[in-house]
């Protein structure tokens, strides 16, 4: 691994930190998770085992440290490890189209989706939800992905002129 790369990995987790801190709740204590958007950009922009590993479990733990969620800390690890590489493999399935914004988008509202579901699902599991399931998916999954792909679709063009200007990859 290039110090670059890990130091613009850090980076992303670092903003994504701080999104993450100053975005409220907005149901049941629960809100959208910016750090899963620069976990997205990071995959999206490095794009190999290491690195995913790495993001997903960095994410994990950074989110369970923040975490609003009562319990939600293992949740948290397990969501954002699984759902890494879930995003990682859609990524590969679709080489072809792997620079668009709009797969971008795509790929962070189905990640954002999977994600959420395998949060919900771990939480359920192991600590319990404080309302229905479907109650919370529907009233913070859904409002996150919506926010997670707009998210995406502004910053992902950006970072590629970013990282192409600056010789960090490609």
């Amino acid at each position: 691994m290039k110090t670059k790369n890990l130091v613009f990995m850090a980076l992303l987790l670092g903003i994504g930190v701080v999104l993450h801190a100053v975005v409220p709740p907005f149901f049941f204590g629960m809100k959208p998770d910016m750090l899963l958007v620069m976990m997205f950009l990071g995959i999206l922009l490095f794009p190999e085992k290491k690195h995913v590993l790495m993001l997903g479990l960095a994410a994990g733990l950074i989110s369970a440290a923040t975490t609003n969620f009562p319990g939600g800390q293992l949740p948290n690890v397990i969501d954002k490890t699984m759902t890494a590489y879930i995003f990682f493999g859609m990524l590969l399935i679709i080489t072809k189209f792997r620079y668009s914004t709009v797969t971008a988008a795509i790929l962070a509202a189905v990640g954002t989706l999977v994600s959420g579901t395998i949060f919900l699902t771990a939480a359920f599991y192991i600590v319990s939800l404080p309302a229905p399931f479907l109650a919370l998916f529907l009233s913070v999954v859904l409002p996150a992905t919506i926010v997670n792909t707009a998210a995406i679709a502004v910053v992902y063009p950006i970072t590629q002129t970013i990282m192409k200007r600056s010789k960090l990859a490609y």
